[in-house]
């Protein structure tokens, strides 16, 4: 097995480009500026996650959100999907198939993209180990090493599952169906990105065969395994031989790099970040272009708060920001997750990062030039044009550069100053909560500007709701003059009456901000509306 090296990696995706014309590039086959949102955790399947997504669609693009990882869409023994049942079922614990559908079309009436976590490498049967219905197989689908007694497959082509049937991937019916299911019933559902579950469990060449039935714009398989911190080389060649197998294909999530930002962050040892040539450390050190990165997800990470939900192997929860700070700013593609934005209170620090990122154009195969990598502190420059640094220890890049984001251990700067020629204004992000609004009722920001309606609300500007109820929160980006003293309020308004939000504590009542410079964005979180 020779080892992956960066020379490699770009001969290789050379190759498999020039081989593959007939098929579109994913976002793993290119400098890719695209974001992932993890847009459930485990405790998500309330029958309620598809018309959360619907609505938090244009949310989610403010964010700067490109692609959404819904969870398995099948029908399934386990309430969280990942035991399928009847594959070409898409109604599950999450919602129906139609308010699946519903929730891919408004993401991609956003410009947002829908990736569908494949669930094939085991399944359920219908009322027993392995009456498979919907679509129907034999016991040939079974590898022979499954624990069923009457199983007739093949031999695995991957580790074994023991909580379901482990599915022979050899037998063309199965590769048939897998086909069809993908390639039709998802894609039609809006689907357009696969993210395979457990893809240690089965060849990944078979991956690369489902890939090409749907294919998709973006592929990324799970390949989880045990890290040894003594050989932290050979975890990470485990995802380069996944890629590989895949035929370039599709990428890999990067445990690695995972499991190192969970020790630095759990034990101060920051040196970890930085291999023995230098680079990072992680799957991103080798092969940025296919790697995706992440803080937490579902199964490693807490859920609507720290300590709840699966915690397999979780960021210190007082650490997560540290971690955003460093896959927001670095190669690969990041992932963002649901939790984190909307229930931990971290929507606004991820989102100041993620401007500098779109901003200042990094890409999955930005370069890194690491700086300092000891206990208490990682600091990198990013295409010689963003600085960042995680850890106790104060360090700076030094004149010439401006602090863009900042907290708890952590900071962002960009090279020189942020003033954008011609700029005439400025993202600014509105939101409030707990308005209590009744039934034709919507909220506007009114204010002293233009956009703002000149405290006239039927010319204010209208903000969305994120969900739904009289106490959802509403939210919205409105285009403002940089670097401006402006004052607003929150009125609800159903197009003929207005109430108003009452005096705020300032000298003039009302709600004061000034508006972030050229170049940056403002988010104005307004808290409850005031009675």
């Amino acid at each position: 097995m020779n080892l992956h090296h960066p020379l490699r990696a770009s001969l290789l995706a050379i190759a498999v480009a020039a081989a593959l014309p007939a098929l579109a590039a994913t976002e793993q086959s290119k400098s890719s500026t695209a974001i992932l949102f993890q847009g459930f955790h485990w405790n998500s399947a309330n029958g309620l996650l598809y018309s959360d997504l619907q609505a938090k669609a244009a949310d989610l693009k403010a964010l700067g959100v490109t692609h959404v990882w819904f969870p398995p869409p099948s029908d399934a023994a386990a309430t969280q999907g990942y035991l399928p049942r009847q594959l070409n079922k898409l109604d599950s614990s999450y919602g129906s198939e139609a308010a699946l559908t519903a929730a891919t079309a408004a993401l991609t009436a956003q410009g947002i993209a829908s990736v569908a976590d494949v669930v094939i490498n085991h399944r359920v049967g219908t009322a027993n180990w392995a009456d498979f219905t919907n679509p129907t197989w034999d016991c040939r689908a079974v590898v022979n090493s499954d624990e069923w007694t009457g199983k007739c497959g093949n031999a695995d082509s991957g580790d074994g599952y023991a909580a379901a049937r482990d599915i022979d991937h050899s037998q063309t019916f199965v590769q048939n169906d897998i086909k069809s299911w993908v390639g039709t019933r998802l894609k039609n559902a809006g689907f357009s990105g696969i993210r395979y579950d457990y893809s240690k469990g089965y060849a990944p060449s078979y991956a690369g065969i489902y890939h090409d039935a749907m294919a998709p714009g973006f592929c990324v398989g799970e390949i989880w395994t045990d890290l040894n911190f003594n050989n932290v080389d050979a975890h990470r060649q485990l995802l380069m031989n996944y890629v590989d197998g895949t035929g370039g294909k599709c990428g890999a999530f990067d445990f690695t790099t995972k499991g190192l930002l969970n020790q630095a962050l759990s034990y101060n040892e920051y040196g970890r970040l930085r291999d023995g040539s230098g680079k990072p450390a992680g799957g991103i050190g080798w092969w940025a272009q296919k790697m995706v990165t992440f803080v937490d997800n579902h199964d490693t990470g807490p859920s609507e708060s720290c300590g709840v939900g699966q915690n397999h192997w979780p960021v210190p929860c007082d650490k997560v920001m540290q971690g955003y700070a460093y896959i927001l700013t670095h190669p690969g593609i990041p992932t963002i997750y649901y939790p984190h934005v909307y229930n931990w209170g971290m929507k606004d620090a991820i989102k100041a990062i993620v401007n500098v990122r779109k901003e200042q154009g990094l890409t999955s195969t930005s370069a890194v030039a690491i700086q300092r990598a000891e206990n208490g502190l990682y600091a990198a420059i990013i295409d010689a044009k963003v600085a960042m640094k995680i850890g106790g220890t104060d360090w700076n890049p030094g004149s010439g550069w401006t602090l863009r984001a900042s907290g708890s251990n952590y900071a962002v700067w960009t090279k020189g100053t942020t003033t954008t020629p011609g700029c005439t204004s400025v993202p600014v992000t509105f939101s409030i909560a707990n308005a209590s609004t009744v039934s034709g009722q919507s909220l506007y920001a009114v204010g002293n500007q233009t956009v703002l309606g000149n405290w006239t609300p039927a010319n204010g500007f209208k903000l969305t709701v994120q969900g739904s109820g009289a106490n959802a929160t509403w939210s919205g980006t409105a285009q403002l003059p940089p670097a401006t003293a402006i004052q607003y309020k929150f009125v609800k308004w159903n197009g003929s009456s207005a109430t108003w939000e009452s005096n705020q504590s300032t000298s003039s009542g009302n709600r004061e901000a000034t508006t972030a410079a050229c170049g940056s964005s403002s988010t104005l979180n307004g808290g409850n509306f005031k009675f």
